[in-house]
């Protein structure tokens, strides 16, 4: 296997690490096809991004606590990412120029920014800083960034003063981040503040879409976000658990698979 992209290998050498808890340089090569010495460097750029711990002659997996671990952004955004690509490019088939939307952190979520380029004229309010940043790289849009405390895992502002700003929007098409979903428990989340903010957004919201790749079923988080029948769309990769897309369908919930 020649993996020649750079966002591949790394995802790559994390995925060996969730297989086995230490992988050498050499182990790595060999399975990428790609030199030692590029190997080596990759390793040096994921512990600076607290991905992995460095060993002599490769890495190891960092310590996880629990299963509910509230992720670093930086190490989601490796995993699944040409899923997420997919599903923020199907989701954008949604949006029609014109529309007010809202996009929760995450890293789905920024992949439907990153594909908002056919588009002139959107009203987008998101409480992600680097969606943010994303979307006034276009230069034409109306956005609004959620004031509020800021969490790093996240990259994303939380907080009373959030969830005040948050109130005067309404009708808006929500793009739903997701950590964790399953029929029994709807959607949830390791943290606290951000499912308080996403409730409201649901709530606010007139239409939900929730984008999250298939790793994300029959999964369930420390804090309840919302109900299944509080959905209108699901847009996923497709390698969503068999019988859960009857499901969803049946419960209403129209389910697009990328």
């Amino acid at each position: 296997m020649n993996t020649s992209s750079a966002k591949e290998r790394r995802a790559l050498i994390l995925r060996m690490l969730e297989q086995k808890e230490e992988v050498s340089v050499i182990e790595i090569s060999r399975e990428t096809g790609i030199s030692e010495v590029t190997i080596r460097k990759d390793l040096t750029i994921l512990q600076n991004r607290h991905l992995l711990l460095r060993t002599r002659g490769g890495a190891m997996r960092k310590p996880v606590e629990n299963t509910n671990e509230d992720t670093a952004i930086e190490r989601k955004r490796m995993f699944n990412f040409k899923e997420k690509e997919r599903i923020g490019e199907e989701a954008a088939k949604l949006i029609n120029d014109g529309d007010f939307i809202m996009l929760d952190s995450g890293t789905t979520t920024l992949e439907v920014a990153r594909h908002l380029d056919k588009f002139h004229h959107l009203r987008i309010v998101t409480n992600a800083m680097n969606i943010a940043t994303e979307l006034m790289s276009y230069k034409r849009f109306d956005v609004v960034l959620l004031g509020g405390n800021v969490r790093l895992n996240s990259q994303s502002t939380v907080g009373p003063l959030a969830l005040t700003v948050l109130r005067n929007f309404s009708g808006y098409k929500l793009f739903l981040g997701v950590d964790s979903f399953s029929m029994e428990d709807g959607v949830s989340t390791p943290s606290l503040e951000e499912a308080l903010l996403n409730q409201i957004m649901i709530q606010q919201a007139g239409k939900v879409i929730a984008v999250f790749d298939s790793s994300k079923f029959n999964k369930r988080s420390y804090v309840h976000v919302g109900n299944v029948n509080e959905l209108d769309c699901i847009i996923t990769d497709r390698a969503i658990p068999i019988g859960i897309s009857t499901k969803l369908k049946a419960a209403g919930v129209e389910v697009r698979t990328v």
